[in-house]
């Protein structure tokens, strides 16, 4: 990964290493997994950091840690899933959910270096990688715990919890929700608050495909609803293999896909703040900004993909699509429970030519990705769900395909693991680095910190295309 490194900080020294187990131990089960839950069963991780703070100087980290600890096995009782393991069938290769009891794990460290020497924190920095415990895997889901956390005392007095989940256990808004219980019954410096407000509901119910009212994947050309995110990325890929795409790398008439790898991305955090926002409205929207109806979402990432398509030089006559996550909780009928836990996600994708791109207005973008937002119907997600059912590859980067994951509804500083939100929440690196993560600027309510994988030749470009209209 070609990005900021961890120049020469101290050391993090692990000094105890738990198994947690819940605290009310639940009767052994299986929960099937849906497709939507087996896209990414690796560990997910974001680090909170807490500084300095005088009502938790003489804290001990021992304590600290036999707060979060206890916490811990309390939460577990009721999100029991999390104290479990993924196990594979050997009927059809597919992973399910094992509740098993077998615990999650909790790290307590301690460095020298201090948070203010890490700089902006909203920046990747390789050092943070060192404040997640990073199980040893080698390939066997079955011993892979589904829940780590390291809590790490800095020579300043602040701490850091990095804490990773599988995604095959929880999509975003579930991860918010178990954490958010997890800090609520951690005593570090306040009351426990208690129980959640619901229960979570751990079964998967609807989304399995094997349910009755899931009926067969539509064919191509008929007038049933497909999941238009997974034929554009097949368009994609096909584009790609026959060499109809841009760049160095680009075999022509190989039917290869460029390589355009992960290793080499840079991450770079983008603050927007709710002035820039406006103020990008008013310049695109002109007279209209006050009359067009348009969240801060649809306006960022149609301007997100205006800037990267065009950064990335992609040829005018290739496709090129927008995908974003869509929460499907009230999309399906009947919506499913309050409190569910499982990935409850589907893609919605816009796809132009680069060329109808970079000539269309931000009006016109932003009308697309309106269109791919009213798709998203229980249909959809029947489709969706069913594509998913046959083997399952790697996705590759591709310059032609913007991915797009919205956090801001998920303010995952305000979760108070001490007394007070954290300073900042920075997601580690993930599986797919080139993906745009929208997060709420805990300074600016109205603000967004963007997170994106970029190559290092395109940042330049990227970072003036993008800022354009900002200032």
């Amino acid at each position: 990964m070609a990005t900021q490194h961890d120049e020469n900080y101290p050391t993090v020294r692990v000094t105890k290493t738990v198994s947690v187990l819940p605290k009310s131990l639940n009767p052994t089960q299986k929960i099937h997994l849906s497709n939507l839950d087996r896209q990414c069963p690796l560990l997910m991780y974001v680090v909170f950091f807490y500084k300095s703070s005088a009502a938790y100087q003489n804290l001990p980290l021992d304590s600290i840690f036999s707060c979060l600890k206890s916490g811990l096995e309390e939460t577990l009782s009721i999100w029991y899933p999390a104290a479990g393991r993924l196990s594979l069938n050997p009927s059809d290769g597919k992973l399910n959910l094992w509740c098993s009891n077998d615990g999650a794990v909790l790290v307590e460290a301690v460095t020298s270096a201090k948070i203010i020497e890490l700089g902006d924190l909203s920046q990747y920095n390789e050092f943070f990688e060192h404040l997640a415990y990073k199980p040893d895997f080698h390939g066997n889901f079955s011993e892979m715990p589904l829940v780590v956390a390291q809590v790490t005392g800095f020579g300043c007095g602040g701490y850091s919890i990095g804490i990773g989940s599988s995604h095959s256990l929880f999509d975003g808004p579930a991860t918010y929700d178990f954490l958010h219980a997890w800090a609520s019954n951690s005593a570090i410096l306040k009351q426990k608050r208690g129980t959640e407000l619901y229960k979570p509901v751990h079964e998967r119910g609807a989304l399995l495909v094997k349910n009755p009212g899931i009926t067969k994947l539509p064919e191509s050309g008929s007038s049933a609803t497909r999941a238009v995110a997974i034929d554009h990325l097949y368009q994609l890929i096909k584009q790609a293999m026959s060499g109809q795409t841009c760049g160095p790398d680009t075999k022509f008439g190989s039917g290869k896909l460029p390589d355009v790898g992960n290793s080499n991305l840079v991450l770079k955090t983008f603050h927007l703040s709710g002035a820039m926002i406006e103020s990008l409205k008013s310049k695109v929207f002109g007279e209209r900004s006050g009359s067009f109806s348009c969240s801060s979402f649809e306006l960022l990432a149609a301007h997100l993909w205006k800037a990267r398509t065009k950064a990335l030089g992609v040829m005018k006559g290739s496709m090129v699509c927008l995908q974003f996550a869509v929460d499907i909780r009230k999309k399906t009928v009947p919506p499913l429970p309050e409190g569910f836990s499982g990935n409850a996600y589907v893609l919605a994708s816009a796809a132009l030519t680069a060329e109808e791109l970079e000539a269309g207005s931000h009006e016109d973008i932003v009308d697309k990705i309106k269109e791919a937002k009213r798709s998203i119907s229980n249909d959809y997600v029947i489709a969706y769900n069913q594509a998913l059912d046959g083997p399952q590859g790697t996705l590759l980067p591709l310059n032609e395909l913007t991915l797009v994951s919205d956090w801001t509804r998920m303010p995952f500083h305000k979760i108070d693991f001490f007394h007070g939100e954290a300073a900042y929440v920075s997601p580690l690196l993930s599986p797919i680095p080139q993906v745009a993560y929208f997060m709420q600027d805990p300074i600016d309510s109205r603000g967004v910190d963007m997170r994106i994988g970029l190559l290092p030749q395109s940042l330049n470009a990227f970072s003036h295309y993008f800022l354009t209209n900002m200032q």
